[in-house]
Formats: structure tokens, sequence, C-alpha cells
């Protein structure tokens, strides 16, 4: 028996959602491959690096905790139109906050980074509190799980191609302005072309044929008389009294911080350590990031098939997710003891890809844990305790390399992931639904 074929237009709007999430990514990581050119431009030491690296996570972290209350409130296109148009403008700013800060802040280009760096990290903060959002109202029950995981795809994703980007552009303009200028214009071009086709709901947008709304109603139905209503509304605040959902952010933060110290620190370690120049950095800075690529849709599906086999939520969450963290530790240790380039950058790469394999699960822990209608709320406390790890860990960084050398981020990283795997190994996330299909998020 042959089956109608549904139209997807849907699928389209998954698509452009991850190409803004792509463009997201690679805005925030490109400014770590002009180290070469703003150091020595503004004086600035490695401290001061990481300091111009780190004030993006201040930004970063208010506008992750709102982004999805403000989706709920305004609609996702709204939220979408507001924070695209203004990370884009503020891409553009990097180029000029040095001169701003000199012109306008006292004579300190620090003061003009800082300033464009959390207003544009708050602008970032909420894109995938509302991808979450949008792929809850465009994508159907059986099928969330999946299309979210292919946006949890643009964090290694962006990271890997944000090096030829960001040293391509460097190398055709011959400037490490024009980059930000283009970059942030094609942000803007993403999303005006975006804004045509996306609408809060399937319902609202013309573009969607009847066929594929009675497909997508007939699935949501499914789904809500097959689960059981919630009532009560728990205060966000509660989130705080449960132990489990407090040591899972822990374990999320140990994720988030190894990804933003490779993401913000790997080009300048490089350069100073191996002599590596821009021309090289496009295919070096690419590396670590593509084992991650592979393990991060691999997570949720290991994850699902050790809960179908043990029926332990424990087994499946927390054991997978502090055993890839104990991995991953090791990895780091071994790194900060490494000689040689490739040495280095083999042991990173298994790092990360180790690291990323249970992003997923963090999520699904807020899901099997939190009340169905506080998982948009207390996934934002996840976040945004979680990203707290987006500005230390370039901070931390540029402290650590002038007192200690380079070893010692590596070290430091080791660090944050045994803090990571010591919390999840206490996780027991409830069974608040009989086999949860994990839902990740990203940083």
């Amino acid at each position: 028996m042959n089956h109608p074929v549904i139209p997807s237009f849907r699928y389209q709007i998954f698509f452009l959602i991850m190409l803004m999430a792509l463009l997201n990514y690679i805005d925030r990581g490109a400014i770590a491959y002009a180290s070469a050119s703003i150091l020595p431009e503004y004086g600035f030491d490695k401290a001061d690096w990481g300091n111009v690296l780190g004030y993006f996570g201040y930004g970063y972290i208010l506008g992750a905790l709102v982004g999805g209350i403000l989706a709920d409130r305004f609609g996702a296109r709204r939220v979408w139109l507001i924070a695209g148009a203004t990370w884009s403008i503020f891409e553009i700013a990097t180029a000029f906050a040095g001169d701003f800060g000199l012109a306008f802040l006292g004579g300190s280009a620090m003061a003009g980074f800082a300033t464009i760096r959390v207003m544009f990290g708050f602008a970032e903060g909420p894109a995938y509190s509302v991808i979450n959002k949008s792929v809850a109202n465009w994508a159907t029950p059986k099928e969330r799980g999946f299309v979210v995981s292919v946006g949890l795809l643009s964090t290694p994703l962006g990271a890997l191609l944000t090096a030829p980007v960001a040293v391509g552009l460097q190398t055709l303009t011959g400037d490490w302005r024009s980059m930000f200028v283009v970059l942030g214009v094609v942000s803007l071009a993403l999303l005006i072309f975006f804004m045509t086709r996306f609408t809060n709901t399937p319902d609202e947008n013309p573009r969607v044929s009847k066929a594929e709304l009675d497909f997508l109603r007939k699935e949501r139905a499914e789904a809500v008389n097959a689960s059981t209503p919630t009532t009560s509304v728990a205060p966000v605040w509660h989130f705080f009294k449960n132990k489990d959902l407090l040591l899972n952010a822990v374990g999320y933060f140990s994720f988030v911080y190894v990804t933003f110290l490779l993401l913000t620190w790997t080009p300048k370690y490089l350069q100073d350590e191996f002599h590596y120049n821009l021309s090289s950095l496009w295919y070096m800075g690419m590396i670590p990031w593509t084992g991650a690529c592979f393990t991060v849709l691999l997570g949720g599906k290991i994850s699902d098939v050790l809960l179908r086999r043990t029926g332990n939520l424990k087994v499946a969450r927390s054991w997978l997710a502090a055993t890839c963290l104990l991995l991953t530790t090791l990895c780091f240790i071994m790194v900060s003891q490494a000689q040689t380039v490739w040495g280095v950058i083999a042991l990173m790469t298994l790092a990360n890809a180790l690291n990323a394999l249970p992003n997923s699960v963090y999520w699904a822990v807020v899901i099997d844990t939190a009340p169905s209608n506080r998982v948009g709320a207390y996934s934002g406390m996840t976040h945004f305790i979680a990203n707290t790890a987006s500005f230390i860990a370039p901070m931390l960084t540029g402290y650590l390399t002038v007192r200690y050398g380079y070893s010692s981020m590596f070290v430091a990283a080791a660090v944050a992931t045994a803090l990571g795997m010591s919390a999840m190994l206490m996780v027991r996330p409830g069974g608040r639904q009989a086999a949860p299909s994990p839902i990740p998020a990203v940083v």
C-alpha cells in the first residue's frame, strides 16, 4: 500500500534555522583568528586578550536567560528578528571597538572592546533558546529530537567552519576589520531571507500546504492524548531546590568550558607555541572540531539505546555523561604533557569529541526531571548557570597562561571536566516520562 507523500515545507525552515545557528557561531568565534593583528595594534597582552574574549560571556548568559522567556511571550519570530539584527550590527561594530574606546571611553581600547563584546554576547544569547522554541512549534513530537540534534550540530560545525571563513576573509581583504563587516552584512542578509519564510507556527505560514498542516495537527493531537497533563505550575526558583538539576547544570558547565576554551584560545596557542601563521591556521583550527561533528549526533542515540536495554535513566544519562567526562579529563591531562603539535592536535580532537558526545544528555535530564510545564524555564536556568563558563574559560586561560604557561590551560580543562564527571555521577534523573527522547540544546 502506497502512503501519500506529505509536503515538508517545515524542513526548509529547519535548514534555515541551522544556517542561522551556524552564522551565530562563526560570528562569535571569528575574533579568535584576529589576535595577531589586534594585540599589537592596541598593546594588549595575553591576559588582556583573555578579557576581550571573555566579555562576550557576560552578555551571553543574560541573553540566554531571557531569550526563551521573550520567545514565550512575544513569539519566536519577533525575537529572531530583534536578536539577529542586533548581533549582526554588533558584529560589524567589533571592527571599530578599540577605536570607539579610544575616542569616547577615556582613551581605553579595552573599554571599547568590553562594551561591544558584552552587547554582542547579549544579542547572541537568545539564539539557542529561540531555536528550541521554533522547533517545538514546527516539528512533530516524533521528529523533534532529530531536528534539534541537527541544530546541535551547529556548535562543532560552526566552530570548525570559523577557521577557514575567518582566515579566508582576512586573507582576501588584507584587513581584520573587513572580516567583521562582511560577517555582519552576511548575517543581516540571511536574517532578511529567513524572515520572508519563517512564522511563529506552521498555521500562520501561507507556504505550508493544507496536507502538511493536517499531518502536523494529527501528530500533535496523538502526542497530547498520549501524555499526562501537568496542571500545577512550580515557581521558577524551585529549580534551585532540585539537587539533580543543579548537579546536571555543573556537568553542562564542563562541556561549555571545553567548548569556549578551544573556540577562543586554539588559534593563539598554535601561533605562540608552534609558530603557525594565519595562512596555516585555517586548517589547523578546523581539526579539533572534526570528531565532535560526529559524536554530537551519536550521544542521544546511545543514551536511548542504553535506556531501552537497561530501563535505567541513571545508566543511560548520568553514567554515560560521567564516563565521557572521565575520558575527556584523561585526554586533557595528556595534552598538557604532549610535546609535538600533532600529538597535541590529536589529543585535543579526541577530547573534544568525547566532550561533545553527551551534550544531549544534559538536556534530556532536564526533560526527565522537570515538570512538563517548566521544561523551558528550567532549561533556561541550566543554560544560564552552565554558560558562566563562556567568560570563565577565556578569562581564566588568559591569567593562567601568563603565570604558568600554556600547559596550565589544559590542566584547568581537566579540572573542569573532572568536576563535571563528579557532578554527573550524583545525578539521579527523574522518571516523569516512561521513555523520554533527549531533546538537546547548544551553547
